[in-house]
């Protein structure tokens, strides 16, 4: 049986005005399209391997100075290593500034041998200043003389000592003591009378008394020389009122304080003379 079924009526192109362009293959406007672009980024990779490669070969850069920090990433720093040939000649410049830096030079032999190697020796050495050296206690049977009277003793009499004349044979022997080492201190001085007492200071005042055995009594009988003002004279200072000097004043001996004043000096300045009986 023969097939009467309709097909639909088949258009012709040119039925509806437009013709199918044959003369391009679908799809050629993307691929035009992909092209250009990959040919614009080759041409600006090129242009930049250029644009490098220039400046590299105009212009070298100069390696760091030896010793100076370089950056060698976040919170690290190294130091450049000095080229060979400037090696040799940074090490001297090292040595120099080293020797600038600790501000001396190395001690010479003569530095060495002075005993100061910080600085060379410029002569023998010097010797130290010799300090005038206090009188040593004298032993033995001594009167004591005044500097500003030198007529006048001194003398015990009703029990105090005073600055008299020693005329007759009784004031002669009252006028003699035997100068012994301190009772309180050594390398001082205690004078012991003809009767078996000492003088000692009660008071402020210089007085003939036996010896109670007491440690007072020791320290008032001590008396210490130092050195005068005058040549070949000592002033007497009590070991237990340091700055306390016998003097005389009124022709009565006693315990004064230091005075800066010519006439105190001249009179706690004594000269111990071989004695009078």
């Amino acid at each position: 049986m023969p097939d009467d079924t309709p097909r639909p009526p088949h258009r012709q192109p040119w039925e509806h005005g437009w013709d199918p362009d044959a003369s391009r293959t679908p799809g050629t406007r993307r691929l035009w399209l992909a092209g250009a672009l990959a040919l614009a980024t080759i041409a600006a990779g090129a242009t930049a391997i250029a644009v490098n490669d220039g400046a590299a070969s105009g212009k070298t850069a100069s390696p760091a100075p030896p010793g100076t920090p370089t950056d060698s990433g976040p919170g690290l720093l190294s130091f450049a290593s000095p080229s060979p040939g400037t090696t040799a000649s940074s090490g001297a410049a090292a040595d120099r500034s080293g020797s600038a830096r600790s501000g001396t030079a190395a001690p010479s032999a003569a530095g060495r041998a002075s005993g100061h190697p910080d600085r060379p020796a410029t002569g023998p050495a010097k010797s130290p200043e010799t300090k005038r050296s206090s009188p040593k206690p004298s032993s033995g049977r001594r009167s004591v003389r005044s500097l500003n009277h030198p007529d006048r003793y001194w003398h015990v009499s009703d029990g105090l000592v005073r600055l008299d004349p020693a005329g007759s044979a009784a004031e002669r022997r009252d006028a003699t003591f035997t100068v012994v080492k301190g009772l309180a201190k050594a390398g001082c001085y205690s004078f012991a009378t003809a009767d078996g007492g000492y003088l000692r200071h009660r008071n402020f005042l210089l007085r003939a008394e036996h010896d109670d055995g007491s440690r007072l009594f020791e320290q008032d009988a001590t008396f210490c020389p130092r050195s005068s003002a005058f040549a070949g004279a000592v002033m007497l200072e009590s070991v237990n009122y340091p700055g306390r000097y016998l003097r005389h004043q009124d022709f009565q001996l006693k315990l004064d304080p230091s005075q800066n004043t010519d006439l105190y000096r001249a009179d706690s300045a004594f000269l111990l003379v071989p004695g009078l009986a």
